[in-house]
């Protein structure tokens, strides 16, 4: 347990960064499987615009330090090819 003041304020920042940041994560996920779900649904239209929405969602989350630079770069890279497949 925290003992002086100033571990008790870094104790409730490290909480309020923490619901911040699993909520980026979420958005993020979020959008992510909204992709996923057009490619099973071979809807390429639909993804598309998924993934055109969900990669300024993946670098906003870099940008703000839930995700490293380059496993948004991985993801996008792989979901671009996926949706690219689909022809």
């Amino acid at each position: 347990m925290a003992n002086t003041a100033s571990a008790k304020k870094a104790v409730r920042v490290q909480a309020r960064k923490t619901a911040v940041n699993k909520a980026r994560r979420t958005m993020v996920r979020s959008h992510l499987r909204r992709v996923e779900d057009a490619i099973t649904a071979g809807d390429k239209d639909a993804a598309q615009t998924a993934v055109k929405k969900a990669e300024p969602a993946m670098m906003r989350a870099v940008s703000k330090g839930v995700y490293h630079k380059n496993t948004a770069a991985r993801k996008i890279s792989r979901l671009n090819k996926r949706v690219k497949a689909m022809s």
